[in-house]
């Protein structure tokens, strides 16, 4: 029977080993790379049998098929694209465009496109009822049900439901008896009861907040508890509880970085998953510091105890593999107000410093977080984790906790930090161009992209696995601890630890105490590096030296508890030092409420400064911020010449290949700002600390730039750089230029 049914079948294998690139083909509106694919020409039993009947086919067993894959194109050509040549649904394709078609279009545009082709495909069925139209018809339905039930956020527009109802339209007018307006109808009504029932749930809330009376619940029991009361493994799992029901939630395409960030809707960012995960790690992180600070009756080695015991809640939540709440409390113990406790730190036993050394390198900064991503990598979907440390005996104690595991047959889920998964879109974001020159949709850059978003699901369906249940009276007691801002933790810490030593005497003591990691801080207004809200919803306009005003709020100095710089920012926990770096609280209340939109500089994402690592700069020279660097790409600040004033420019980033010639990089920075004009009417000029340097116009850039400096370039018109130009002559000197 089974050789039957595959000759029924007639089942294709593609061969990857034997796919060949052929060429580039090119029609209106679409670019399509054509491949060469070796497939079977007949299944082993038509083989079989036409070898008997010594057929003249008889001696092929492969043939050449030209399979076309569309690289950009018109949103029209990209629905066209759903379907292939032979009328069969593209099954890879199709995800990878419902994934990611936010991007560039809205649902109802991508709607009206795919009832369009299928009208036009009806219509030319009609005239030539040809087998091919009969397939894409039927690989369109196909679409649409996977979009209905794959992805039905898209069709919930509450209360009108747009989409939905005009979909059932077309289905009513051209494809009844097809099933999609029975599947609409189904959409419908589950969409109108879940939106009763949430507003039951917001009206039971309400009621709940109050005891009938008008006043709130008593909550004394839930206060009475004690951090030192409650037992690791508890918390570390209700965390874990919280972290995995949020990441369960999180829906993957709002994690791209050009629908999150809203960066062609100003002042718009509806991803509401991403928030909630924000604000839990935000939560975390800040209780970490309010348990340590709060007391200040606590003695030095009772302090010590809390901090001990968030290391070790950390340590269970990397035995549970919640990779969120652990970084939340590395971040939060690695803050300036609590790290700068050194006689605090200097009670806690070896094995302890020793295992928060060793759960620090897991979100060590050096090769783009290599550390953290290959441990994720590692252990996504293992039983559970595989520990190691450097102290014996905590080696001992990991191997036994290994054989109990596999004994009883234990198996923990995955909760990975979002921040990584943020950082690599943000990061194709940046680097890939939304259209082509002839401005075609770039659907290589969302290909890109789905590979994160495919990775993303996967651990999703890992953290599903977890079987904890969700203890209330802890959450009522999570939730009543106060916590403080920035200048009231620093006060607190000073007050806890006065600066009364010399700077050269701390340094002495902090070293012999702390080891090498002292070097690397985290300022309380960096701890999540990750999601820093653009500064365009109150700022615009941000200018160079309030970018510069804006890095790490403490250097070295203020880390060993010197002096307090720049205390005036706020904690913003889950914050991501970018292109215009402000924590979520800095913005106004009104757009506070929602997630600000990521910002393109892909220097500080890729980790080779303090921004995604959650370690502050031990400066405040631009020196301290290196740009990204490979051997092939550089990532460049740029700016354009401001008449209105000349002394503030507005700094923003692209990528900047080895092959990129003058007249390429002038196009993007024309594109980043908007600006009207051909490429020809302006220059490029590298800012050095000395003058400036001019490209020349047909030079690689690449190559031409000065890199023993920042990475900064202005872009001007010829006519200004000629004006420029000429008032240098007299007592000035000349921008250099180079000669190829």
């Amino acid at each position: 029977m089974e050789p039957d049914r595959q000759e029924q079948q007639q089942v294709v294998q593609f061969q990857d080993d034997a796919n060949r690139f052929w060429r580039e083909e090119r029609e209106e509106g679409a670019v399509y790379h054509a491949y060469l694919k070796k497939v079977t020409y007949l299944s082993q039993a038509r083989l079989e049998d036409e070898n008997e009947r010594n057929s003249e086919f008889s001696h092929l067993m492969w043939e050449t098929h030209k399979v076309r894959v569309i690289r950009a194109g018109t949103l029209a050509k990209l629905v066209e694209s759903l379907t292939n040549i032979q009328g069969e649904m593209d099954s890879s394709y199709v995800n990878i465009f419902l994934a990611t078609y936010r991007t560039f279009a809205t649902s109802r545009q991508v709607l009206d496109a795919l009832m369009e082709r299928y009208r036009f495909l009806r219509s030319q069925t009609k005239v030539d009822k040809t087998e091919l139209c009969e397939n894409m018809l039927r690989s369109l339905k196909s679409v649409l049900f996977v979009w209905l039930d794959s992805y039905p956020e898209d069709f919930h527009m509450a209360p009108d439901y747009t989409c939905l109802h005009e979909l059932q339209k077309f289905a009513k007018d051209t494809a009844p008896g097809s099933g999609i307006e029975a599947k609409v109808k189904e959409k419908l009504e589950a969409f109108r009861q879940e939106d009763a029932e949430m507003t039951a749930r917001q009206l039971e809330l309400s009621f709940s907040l109050t005891d009938g009376s008008g006043h709130p619940p008593d909550t004394d029991s839930s206060k009475s508890l004690a951090l030192l009361d409650i037992s690791c493994r508890k918390i570390a799992e209700q965390l874990t509880f919280k972290d995995a029901d949020l990441f369960r939630k999180v829906i993957p395409h709002h994690c791209l970085g050009a629908y999150w960030s809203r960066r062609d809707k100003e002042g718009q960012c509806d991803a509401p998953s991403i928030q909630a995960t924000i604000q839990q790690f935000n939560n975390v992180s800040r209780r970490v510091i309010a348990t340590i600070l709060k007391t200040r009756e606590l003695k030095t080695a009772q302090r010590a105890k809390v901090i001990q015991k968030w290391i070790m809640i950390a340590q269970d939540l990397r035995e549970l593999k919640n990779f969120s709440s652990l970084k939340a409390i590395i971040t939060g113990l690695q803050s300036h107000p609590v790290y700068r406790l050194k006689k605090t730190w200097a009670v806690l036993s070896k094995d302890a410093m020793v295992l928060f050394e060793e759960l620090s390198e897991i979100f060590s900064v050096e090769n783009n977080q290599i550390n953290s991503r290959e441990l994720l990598m590692k252990e996504a979907t293992a039983k559970f984790p595989d520990l190691d440390s450097q102290s014996k005996s905590l080696k001992r104690k990991n191997l036994q906790k290994r054989r109990s595991w596999i004994d009883n047959g234990i198996v923990q889920g995955t909760v990975p930090y979002l921040g990584t998964f943020l950082t690599d879109l943000t990061m194709i974001d940046t680097a890939y161009p939304d259209c082509t020159e002839e401005g075609l949709i770039n659907f290589e850059k969302r290909r890109k992209e789905f590979e994160v978003l495919a990775q993303l699901r996967l651990l999703q369906s890992a953290a599903s696995i977890y079987n904890i249940a969700e203890d209330s009276s802890f959450w009522r007691w999570f939730n009543s601890i106060t916590t403080y801002a920035d200048l009231e933790s620093h006060e607190l810490s000073c007050s806890l630890e006065p600066q009364s030593e010399s700077l050269a005497k701390i340094k002495k003591k902090s070293a012999s105490i702390n080891g090498p990691h002292l070097k690397r801080r985290v300022s309380a207004a960096k701890l999540y590096a990750c999601f820093a809200c653009r500064s365009r919803f109150s700022e615009p306009n941000m200018s160079s030296s309030s970018l510069e005003d804006n890095r790490a709020p403490y250097d070295q100095q203020d880390c060993l508890g010197t002096k307090p710089a720049r205390l005036d920012n706020k904690l913003g926990l889950f914050s991501c030092g970018l292109e215009e770096r402000h924590s979520i609280e800095s913005i106004p209340p009104t757009i506070a409420a929602t997630i600000g939109p990521l910002v393109s500089q892909v220097s500080q994402l890729s980790h080779s400064s303090s921004t995604s690592s959650v370690i502050s700069s031990d400066s405040d020279s631009p020196s301290s911020h290196t740009p990204f660097k490979s051997s092939d790409s550089y990532v460049i600040k740029v700016s354009i010449e401001s008449n209105k004033n000349d002394a503030a420019h507005v700094y923003k980033s692209i990528m900047l290949l080895n092959s990129d010639h003058t007249h390429t990089v002038i196009e993007k920075i024309i594109e980043k700002y908007a600006l009207e004009g051909q490429a020809d009417k302006y220059c490029l000029l590298q800012i050095l600390p000395d003058g400036e340097l001019l490209i020349p116009d047909r030079a690689n850039v690449f190559y031409a730039l000065n890199n023993s400096v920042d990475l900064t370039f202005i872009l001007r018109t010829r006519q200004e750089y000629e004006a420029i130009k000429q008032k240098r002559k007299i007592g000035r000197t000349r921008p250099k230029k180079l000669t190829l």
